[in-house]
């Protein structure tokens, strides 16, 4: 609230003149500029638990890029961060999901997670180092200016057993002293049930990690006075709920997919689908799934499936990865092997992150902000054939009643058997139609919608075989 506030600071250590006693004023303008989450403040669930939104009410379109090791050295302060968040801001994202120093796919204190103050946890997890949460200031602060909401995972879910239950939770309050002042989410760990890669335990370690990451989700609720959305990162094919013994801990469910590419895209749709039925009822953000690139796959193709797919049968977000990126792969040093003695891919981030499918769905993003994208809801029964049951790999639909109506269509659509037919729709109503090609935004108008006896319309052949987008606005 605008005005004048009178502060003061108490120290535990009443010796220390730098740090109690000290008194000033703060004054309290409006903010007048355009950043989103300065204008509209910070994020939180919507009441009907199916999206996030700013504190004043605004939706959040939550597009997300994964940059797990981004605070490392590797990702050059200023000029290589600084342009990375251009480019993701230029296309459209909106969430920026990080690791903060405790990272994956490393043994403990490994060089190439070191930034430039080194580790954020002395040798032994003996203290925390200031120094490099300095450095660490610089990133997220600047993602934060750029309108972009930093997702910070606390830790990798294995080092849980590394730091122990004390260790990570003072990791925890130091985070949310240094960072609860911003518009963040917090993700408590990632992949918070997965053993360490070369436990002997993998049974023992997983539900030790699961009742500890429990523990420190009640512990972040509690100390956290912004009230930050919460959630954790889920281990393969598995939900948020499926890392905790309490899913109520978690705000929202961040999925992890599968990354086999192609052949196991329609078990990715129905891996969303099955979690949005879930109870407890929360948002659901496919949080990892195909990097673009990842085991020389996965491509924008791949990249477009699973936006359009996620997005239209109602999950509240996406999260895009581009490999290469998410390790910080450099020309002269790639990231190298995991502790499981393979590398992931050798793409330098200076590559990956021109790759065609980040622009592709900013693309599909700014398609469906043209209408209230948070009121819709899936209608697989508009089209046929549709995606569902044994078929995830056919045609969705979504929107609102008597508004709008958007399709992806995987296709190919041609004239074989039976045609694509548009169901369902309004008396009285009037549409007008147009397809979309998801890979550049360009639209091929197919001008009123005349639907015949039972409010069935038999959809026009695409210009071209391939993926499209369909869309029906009401005609005012």
């Amino acid at each position: 609230s605008p005005g004048l506030y009178r502060y003061r600071t108490i120290c535990s250590d009443k010796s220390n003149p730098d740090l109690h006693g000290q008194e000033g004023i703060l004054r309290v303008t409006p903010y007048e500029g355009t950043n989103p989450l300065f204008k509209h403040g910070p994020l939180r669930v919507s009441a009907d638990r199916r999206h996030l939104e700013h504190l004043d009410g605004t939706p959040f379109f939550w597009l997300g890029d994964t940059w797990w090791l981004s605070l490392c050295k590797r990702l050059k302060w200023p000029d290589e961060f600084q342009l990375l968040a251009a480019d993701r801001k230029a296309k459209g994202f909106t969430v920026i999901q990080l690791v903060a120093g405790l990272y994956p796919d490393m043994p403990a204190f490994d060089p190439r997670g070191a930034n430039e103050a080194g580790f954020p946890w002395e040798e032994g997890y003996a203290r925390i180092n200031p120094a490099y949460f300095d450095m660490a200031d610089l990133r997220i602060r600047w993602l934060v200016n750029s309108g972009l909401v930093p997702c910070i995972v606390g830790s990798w879910g294995y080092l849980l057993l590394w730091t122990g239950l004390d260790k990570m939770k003072k990791h925890w309050c130091y985070l949310i002293a240094r960072y609860g002042a911003y518009p963040v989410v917090w993700c408590l760990a990632g992949e918070g049930g997965m053993p360490y890669y070369l436990s002997t335990d993998r049974e023992g370690d997983k539900q030790a990690q699961i009742a500890g990451w429990t523990e420190i989700g009640r512990y972040v609720r509690q100390i956290d006075p912004y009230h930050h959305p919460v959630t954790i990162h889920a281990t393969a094919n598995s939900s948020s709920r499926d890392q905790l013994e309490d899913p109520t801990v978690v705000d929202f469910d961040l999925l992890q997919s599968s990354h086999s590419g192609f052949r196991v895209l329609p078990q990715i749709a129905e891996h969303v689908v099955r979690s949005l039925r879930r109870e407890p009822h929360m948002p659901v953000v496919n949080g990892e799934a195909c990097y673009e690139g990842i085991l020389e796959g996965s491509r924008e193709e791949v990249q477009r499936f699973l936006f359009w797919s996620c997005l239209l049968s109602d999950a509240a977000g996406y999260t895009y990865g581009a490999n290469g990126i998410w390790q910080v792969n450099t020309r002269e040093k790639p990231f190298g092997p995991s502790p499981h003695g393979m590398s992931w891919g050798d793409t330098p981030w200076e590559d990956a992150y021109r790759l065609p499918g980040s622009t592709q769905l900013g693309i599909g993003k700014r398609l469906l902000e043209r209408y209230e994208w948070w009121r819709f809801e899936p209608h697989q029964e508009w089209i046929e054939p549709c995606a569902g049951g044994e078929n995830y790999f056919g045609n969705y639909a979504a929107g609102i009643p008597g508004q709008v109506r958007v399709f992806y269509l995987p296709g190919p659509i041609t004239r074989r058997g039976s045609p694509t037919r548009i169901k369902g729709l309004e008396p009285g109503v009037r549409y007008q139609a147009f397809f979309v090609n998801p890979s550049d935004g360009s639209e091929r108008p197919l001008g009123e919608v005349k639907a015949e006896a039972g409010g069935e319309w038999p959809m026009p052949l695409p210009p071209v075989m391939r993926d499209w987008v369909l869309v029906l606005e009401r005609m005012m």
